[in-house]
């Protein structure tokens, strides 16, 4: 059994508790908080409560912390963890700049523990499948992708805590929420080349952006477009993936991107098609992607090997999200190698 840590219990620590109940190998066997009073409800005779970081990396039992914190505690936790000798699994976005990014990286590949930066989404039963066709090739050569999301985040969600919303400690829309749909175009298309950008806040009272559109170019040639907002009234309206090629096209959509919505091949009959509509319907949700993501880095620990979603993984994306503000921020369009270049180690 490997044992994890919680550090933050704030919302997203229930997930990350009830994944790690699903997982064989793996046992919650701490949790950290500065206020005690956050604690409670997930310390019990199993599961010690710390209110300091420190004492909580003195505890042999703890070989894994997962970090749950807001984000721009991550660089300076991850490292915190690592120089003590233990595996990292931390929140979307693993840091807010590249060089906290790679200072993360490069510690916990001195020390020799793993980093696994939570994108769950990739463990979604229909993306998964979707993944699997453009291994495949199914698609032939590809034309364009389109991800979307059109959430709700009212400005009450905001107000829930003073760190929502800032550049500090949060981001906006492309950090906090579509960092996921992101992470899916360059699961699907490869490496971004080119971004450009128009960002506005339009109607909610945070320091960071709540509507934002792009244009992709990837480096094999394809285009993307990412539509992302917090602004749509009243909730969340749609969330969807599409891809399309030469031979295919894919649509994945609904509230939360989990049912396929067209999926034509040039290989597949409309019947064989029809069976991997139904396969999704019958279970659309599948095994959590937290617990998927802790599965995975269980294992990747137990194996010696790297984590689906690892550290360097978690920074290309972040890159992306980067060159995007970067993009709406000047009104150029911004190359991401040029990125790279302007970045100080």
């Amino acid at each position: 059994m490997i044992g994890y840590a919680i550090v933050g219990c704030g919302h997203i620590a229930k997930k990350h508790v009830a994944a790690l109940q699903a997982v064989k190998d793996a046992k919650l066997v701490a949790v950290c908080d500065t206020d005690p009073v956050r604690l409670e409800d997930f310390v019990n005779d199993e599961v010690k409560g710390y209110t300091s970081l420190d004492e909580l990396l003195k505890d042999p039992q703890v070989e894994v912390v997962s970090i749950c914190t807001p984000t721009g505690l991550h660089p300076k936790l991850t490292i915190q963890a690592a120089e003590a000798g233990k595996h990292v699994l931390v929140e979307k976005p693993m840091a807010l700049s590249l060089e906290d990014a790679d200072q993360m990286i490069d510690v916990c590949e001195k020390n020799h523990v793993k980093l696994a930066v939570v994108h769950p989404n990739r463990f979604r039963p229909a993306i998964a499948m979707m993944h699997k066709r453009l291994e495949e090739g199914a698609f032939g050569k590809l034309s364009h992708a389109n991800a979307t999301v059109r959430w709700n985040r009212n400005q009450a969600y905001y107000d829930q805590a003073a760190w929502r919303g800032t550049k500090a400690m949060d981001g906006g829309v492309l950090m906090n929420q579509a960092i996921h749909n992101m992470d899916l175009l360059l699961w699907m298309m490869g490496e971004a080349e080119e971004v450009s950008t128009y960002s506005a806040t339009r109607l909610r009272n945070i320091e960071t952006e709540d509507v934002s559109v792009s244009v992709i170019r990837f480096k094999n040639g394809a285009l993307g477009v990412l539509e992302a907002a917090v602004t749509l009234y009243p909730r969340n309206l749609e969330e969807s993936l599409s891809i399309f090629g030469e031979q295919g096209t894919a649509i994945i959509g609904g509230p939360t991107a989990n049912w396929i919505k067209e999926w034509k091949f040039a290989d597949l009959s409309e019947q064989e098609a029809a069976v991997y509509k139904e396969q999704i319907e019958a279970d659309p949700f599948g095994v959590s992607g937290h617990q998927c993501m802790i599965e995975d880095l269980t294992e990747a620990i137990q194996e010696n090997r790297t984590p689906l979603v690892s550290g360097v993984e978690g920074r290309e994306v972040l890159k992306l999200v980067l060159a995007c503000q970067r993009s709406a921020d000047t009104g150029n369009r911004i190359k991401l190698e040029e990125l790279e270049k302007n970045i100080t180690i």
